[in-house]
């Protein structure tokens, strides 16, 4: 009797896993960066297609598109709100250019040309309330991250072209209130503007999401928090991240059994988890291998930084940097090929010799380049965390340690851009206010699951037929 117990307590444990491995996930992700009647943002496609790999990664189906006009940006929702339709987790990203016009947030197409409040109103952007109710309405846990509070040069001429009555454009978007089972996250507070990070590279908040949302074992809301203490202590509290929360459930994108997150603490390097299939790797790859745009090859060695294309695509921006522009040709210009394929270890760091002022000097010169850290002779985390990006947006292997060939090309960069000596960072130049009361995230009981678990169902199943085989003997 005590064996039958046993056994269906086993059997119900394996089929709650696969029950948990049946959740289905849907995710919205566009960046709009090419507008044609305004500047053009240089980030925010790189942002999208970063932020789609790591999703995939974890087991969403991605609805993915960049540089979208209005009709192509209405396809892609209509597709998305099919699918979406009694989905476990819809999730909508959005990197571009937003506007808040009397209290209402809309995104903006790349072929928008706005002169009005109604041009606003009637069709020329996207109303962001009615399009999440529409596309996201029924699906059990909602999540929405917008990093859509750039400086925008539309709000100008709206106001300019309303003389008759006062019109409210904010800089930035509008508060937004959360539904249940849904979490908002905007790139900083309501009213304030964004930082679009260096071109070529992920914006600040981005980045965040892309290093915490699907860490193994860590739950959303915490995920939030360190999203907002990365970007505030990256933009030297310039910019802060806000949301709203109204979860009844605890979420995991990426709930990895806990022996292996108490083992092995994951770091930014971990997005593609070892049971994440070649094939999502594979049409990423086919994606950007023609490519003659060095960032979305960057990217895709951000999402895959031990991929098993990564040689082809150092390979590849090296030869886009061979023939690139004159200014690209002057930045490189005496950079060994090796810098480009060589990896960078902890060995390799120590083999340069660098003391405190060497390693100060080395700060110095990454902040002068507009990859700010602060320069105390110290590579902690922050410094790491700073050279993946400098070695990313120059196509070397981002590992987070130098070499001497990377520290050699660092050391000709300077020389070939000068900048201050002086141990005063750059300040952004926006600031971000605090989050709002009643902001912070509340913790409930847990809702999700995802992939990983199907370790737990082979040993539940091992189990299972050890014991049924000892009975039948006995």
């Amino acid at each position: 009797m005590r064996y039958l117990t046993l056994l269906t307590t086993l059997v119900c444990m394996a089929l709650s896993i696969g029950a948990a491995k049946a959740d289905r996930r849907v995710a919205f992700v566009v960046g709009n960066g090419s507008y044609k009647n305004v500047a053009q943002l240089p980030n925010p496609p790189i942002d999208a297609k970063a932020m789609a790999a790591t999703l995939r990664n974890v087991g969403f189906e991605v609805i993915e598109g960049s540089n979208l006009s209005r009709d192509q940006m209405t396809e892609k929702l209509l597709d998305f709100g099919r699918k979406a339709q009694g989905s476990d987790i819809a999730l909508f990203y959005y990197a571009g250019h937003g506007i808040a016009v009397s209290g209402t947030n809309y995104l903006l197409p790349v072929d928008a040309d706005i002169k009005s409040e109604m041009d606003v109103k009637l069709g020329a952007a996207i109303n962001i309330d009615l399009t999440l109710e529409q596309t996201m309405g029924d699906a059990k846990v909602k999540l929405v991250f917008l990093d859509a509070c750039r400086d925008n040069p539309f709000a100008a001429k709206i106001k300019s072209n309303a003389a008759t009555r006062s019109v409210n454009v904010q800089s930035g978007l509008a508060e937004m209130k959360s539904g249940e089972g849904t979490l908002i996250a905007f790139a900083t507070g309501p009213g304030q503007t964004a930082l679009d990070g260096q071109e070529g590279n992920n914006s600040p908040f981005t980045r965040a999401l892309i290093d915490n949302i699907t860490k193994p074992g860590v739950e959303i809301q915490q995920a939030m928090t360190s999203v907002r203490a990365q970007v505030n202590e990256e933009t030297r509290k310039g910019q802060l991240p806000w949301g709203h929360t109204n979860l009844t459930g605890s979420v995991y994108l990426n709930q990895a059994p806990m022996t292996q997150v108490a083992n092995a603490a994951p770091t930014a390097s971990s997005i593609v988890p070892a049971a994440a299939g070649d094939g999502v790797e594979l049409e990423y790859w086919r994606s950007v291998k023609e490519s003659n745009k060095p960032e979305e090859l960057n990217a895709y060695l951000t999402a895959y930084p031990n991929g098993q294309f990564k040689a082809l695509a150092l390979a590849r921006l090296a030869a886009i940097k061979s023939g690139a522009s004159t200014a690209t040709r002057t930045l490189n210009a005496g950079v060994d090929p090796a810098t480009f394929t060589d990896e960078a270890t902890q060995v390799t760091e120590d083999q340069i010799g660098l003391d405190k002022n060497k390693r100060r000097d080395v700060q110095r010169r990454l902040t002068a380049l507009g990859f700010d850290t602060r320069q105390t002779g110290v590579f902690n985390d922050e410094t790491r965390s700073v050279l993946k990006r400098w070695q990313t947006a120059r196509g070397y292997p981002s590992s987070g340690y130098l070499n001497k060939n990377q520290h050699k090309a660092l050391l000709a960069e300077i020389v070939a851009a000068p900048a201050t000596a002086s141990d005063t960072s750059q300040k952004p130049a926006r600031r971000a206010s605090a989050p709002p009361p009643g902001s912070a995230p509340a913790q409930a009981p847990q809702h999700r699951s995802s992939p990983g678990d199907a370790a737990g169902a082979a040993f539940v199943g091992g189990v299972v037929g050890g014991m049924m085989g000892g009975m039948f003997r006995r």
